[in-house]
C-alpha cells in the first residue's frame, strides 16, 4: 500500500468512526437525561460575561486558530493588555509577522480596534474581559461537539449541597460522561485547593472519565503530579499511584486524566478515550 493510499484509508475510517459515533449518540439517552439519573440537574450553564468570540460568520475560523497554542497564548496577552496594546507587548509566542496576522484576523472580526493608527495601539472592543478561561471553555466544548461527535455543555453549575464551584465542561461519549477541569494558567499557577476542589467534584459526579487538563506544553510530572500524589494521600492515607500513559498524560486507575496540550488537544484527548473507554484492558 502506497503512502497515499494509507493516508486515505486513515482519513476513510475517521469518517466512518465520527459517522458511527453521531448514530451511537442518537440511540442513546441525552446528556441531560444521563445527568437526571445521576441525581445531577443544570441550573446554570455558558455564561457569556467573559467569553470572547467574532460573529456567527468568522466562527468556524476563529476555532480553527484556537486549535494553535501560539494564538491561544497570544490571546491571553491580548487579555491582559486589553485596554491598550501594541503588538510588541503580545509577541512573547510568535513571531513578529505571525502576531502581525494575528493582530490582522482581530482588527477582521471586530475583537479589537484601533486606538492610534499613527502609533500602531490597539484595544479589545469588549472589556471588562477577566480571563481568557470561559473561551477556553468554550473552546474544548465545541472540539468535543466537532471532533468526537459528543454532546458538550461547558461551564455548568448545579444545586449540590456539599460540592461547589464550576464544572468546566461536561460531555457525553456514546452513553459515558466526561468531566474536565480546564486550567488556563501554567503549572506555576495551579494551587493545592483547585487538586481538591477537583477530585470533590470528581466523587460527587462519579463520570465515568474525567479529566484535568492544563492549556500548557510545560512538565506535568514535576508540580502537577506530585500535587495529585500529596491530595491522595491525605485522602487515603495511603499512596495511590499516578501512572504515565505517554510523554506527559498520566492516569490514576484509568479513570481520573492528568494532561496537557503538547502537540494536539485532540490526539491527546483521543488517547485519554481510547485508554479509558475503548480499550479497558483487565480492571484494575
Amino acid at each position: 500500500m502506497t503512502e497515499k493510499e494509507t493516508y486515505s484509508e486513515i482519513t476513510f475510517l475517521k469518517a466512518e468512526i465520527k459517522r458511527l459515533r453521531k448514530s451511537i449518540s442518537k440511540l442513546t439517552p441525552s446528556l441531560e437525561v444521563l445527568l437526571s439519573r445521576y441525581g445531577f440537574k443544570v441550573y446554570k450553564k455558558e455564561s457569556s460575561e467573559d467569553l470572547l468570540l467574532p460573529a456567527q460568520k468568522y466562527i468556524n475560523k476563529f476555532y480553527e486558530m484556537l486549535k494553535k497554542y501560539s494564538f491561544r497564548l497570544f490571546l491571553r496577552d491580548v487579555i491582559k493588555h486589553q485596554k491598550s496594546f501594541v503588538v510588541e507587548d503580545v509577541t512573547r509566542y510568535a513571531t513578529k509577522d505571525v502576531t502581525r496576522g494575528y493582530v490582522d484576523f482581530l482588527i477582521k472580526t471586530k475583537l479589537i480596534e484601533h486606538v492610534s493608527t499613527q502609533h500602531d495601539i490597539y484595544r479589545l472592543i469588549k472589556r471588562p474581559i477577566k480571563s481568557f478561561g470561559e473561551t477556553l471553555e468554550w473552546f474544548m466544548a465545541s472540539l468535543m461537539k466537532k471532533e468526537f461527535e459528543a454532546e458538550a455543555v461547558w461551564g455548568v453549575k448545579f444545586k449540590r449541597p456539599n460540592v461547589g464551584g464550576d464544572y468546566d465542561l461536561i460531555a457525553k461519549i456514546d452513553s459515558s460522561i466526561l468531566y474536565m477541569e480546564i486550567k488556563s494558567s501554567p503549572p506555576k499557577q495551579i494551587y493545592d485547593r483547585e487538586i481538591t476542589a477537583f477530585l470533590d467534584r470528581v466523587i460527587d459526579l462519579s463520570p465515568q472519565v474525567s479529566v484535568f487538563f492544563l492549556d500548557t506544553e510545560l512538565r506535568m510530572k514535576d508540580k502537577i503530579v506530585s500535587m495529585f500524589d500529596a491530595e491522595l494521600k491525605r485522602r487515603y492515607k495511603k499512596s495511590v499511584p499516578v501512572e504515565r500513559i505517554e510523554r506527559e498524560l498520566f492516569h490514576i486507575n484509568k479513570k481520573v486524566f492528568i494532561i496537557n496540550s503538547k502537540d494536539s488537544i485532540e490526539a491527546n484527548i483521543r488517547t485519554v478515550l481510547n485508554f479509558s473507554l475503548f480499550r479497558r484492558g483487565k480492571i484494575l
